[in-house]
């Protein structure tokens, strides 16, 4: 076994995944700095807050600063290990917009050294981090670059893909198996070495594109059983049959696992990581495609719905609750509950919204202009409201009584309140 990584790192991206990955380093005794464009992070890491929610890690980051093992800057150190953790969101066309990688590849290039590690966290179609190699090539044509050479280069280039669920990060980033694929095989192994500082799972080495086409089959394959549960969802409607006991009864054969339906799939991985594959192989790619048009339509199915049911009133008030991709976060990338809400909105412009999100304290732009959009209280939402739309399952929407619920029609996305 290779010996542990145990030098300096940079981490390029101090989000959901970068921070997080930098806590783990920091606390086993790794001197890690941690990078962000956005001045206000930098400033609330480098006195021990988190700027989002996530379980146990605003103890872990108060701890690795006050220890001296943190440290936040909006410039790139020297370090003898580079990490990429930013964002890879899909464009218009669903193709993958690389802009956010190409332009930490370029913040490094100038920092590097023999005997260097870059590492890509971001997820990305295969071929990307050879492509961040090739990036980092043309900016340092006085080193040799693994995708160029045929012995040892003088930077090693990896991939290896988070695989963490938020509200559980913590946990997971140091239990959960890790995939790292190099550039060449030297680079996997001197990656392995660094993520086994912290990991206790299985590290699994490959090639660089199966280690990309692994994470997004992960994230394919969810999506695919969510799309098919949604799909059970309207074809329940229409035969005016209970979906979650179908499902419940379905689930206990023994090699049947159907996941639940909702009002759409969010986040930043299973909403957009399968665009990439299609992106890939578009002729190819039809289960995959399909799947995602699937779930990207449940969210205007379900405001349909709730338009077609306010249609029957006279000046009603619609009360949704939750907007976070889902329960017990305060995630909101490309949440489905804040399409619903977009979407009601835009149909009825007239139609009075009360939203309620207890993991936020102000609206996402998309909603906060919509004048006929507010943000409330739950109890007081629910006193006002015609019609209750559940979009996200938070425990505190869970335990809400249904005798609150009496006299008003009620749009249950999630199965909390059967």
């Amino acid at each position: 076994m290779d010996e542990p990584f145990n030098g300096r790192v940079a981490i390029i991206g101090l989000g959901y995944i970068g921070l997080p990955t930098a806590v783990a380093l920091a606390t086993r005794g790794i001197d890690v700095t941690g990078v962000d464009i956005n001045q206000k992070t930098v400033d609330s890491i480098s006195q021990g807050h988190v700027p989002f929610v996530e379980p146990d890690l605003a103890v872990a980051v108060s701890g690795a600063v006050s220890m001296g093992r943190l440290t936040a800057t909006t410039e790139v150190p020297e370090a003898e290990a580079f990490i990429i953790a930013v964002p890879t969101p899909f464009q218009d066309d669903h193709t993958a917009d690389l802009s956010y990688i190409e332009s930490a590849a370029a913040s490094i290039a100038p920092r590097l050294k023999t005997g260097d590690l870059v590492v890509l966290e971001s997820t990305s179609p295969p071929g990307t981090t050879e492509q961040v190699s090739r990036w980092l090539a043309e900016r340092r044509p006085d080193l040799h670059f693994p995708h160029d050479t045929d012995g040892l280069p003088d930077i090693s280039v990896a991939h290896c893909p988070e695989r963490v669920l938020p509200g559980r990060i913590m946990i997971e980033i140091v239990t959960n198996d890790r995939v790292i694929g190099g550039v060449t095989r030297q680079c996997a192994n001197l990656a392995a070495s660094l993520y086994r500082v912290f990991t206790q799972g299985a590290i699994l080495t490959t090639d660089a594109a199966s280690a990309e086409m692994a994470k997004l089959v992960e994230n394919a394959y969810r999506d695919v059983n969510i799309a098919f549960a949604n799909e059970l969802s309207l074809i329940g409607e229409r035969l005016k049959l209970d979906v979650w006991e179908i499902i419940r009864l379905a689930n206990r054969h023994p090699r049947v696992n159907i996941l639940s339906p909702g009002p759409g799939v969010g986040g930043h991985c299973i909403a957009v990581d399968p665009w990439f594959i299609v992106g890939a192989a578009p002729d190819l790619a039809k289960l995959v495609r399909t799947a995602r048009e699937v779930n990207d339509s449940k969210p205007h199915h379900v405001a349909d719905q709730v338009i077609e049911r306010a249609s029957r009133f006279r000046d009603p008030t619609v009360a949704c609750l939750g907007l976070t991709f889902k329960a017990n976060v305060d995630d909101m990338r490309e949440s489905p509950a804040v399409d619903v809400v977009a979407a009601i909105a835009q149909r009825d412009p007239g139609l009075d919204i009360r939203v309620v999100e207890p993991f936020t304290k102000e609206l996402p732009r998309r909603l906060a202009d919509a004048p006929n959009i507010r943000l409330q209280s739950a109890s007081d939402a629910i006193d006002e409201a015609d019609i209750v739309v559940l979009l996200v399952d938070h425990e505190q929407f869970k335990t809400i009584p249904k005798t609150r619920l009496e006299g008003r029609v009620v749009f249950d996305t999630r199965g909390a309140w059967r």
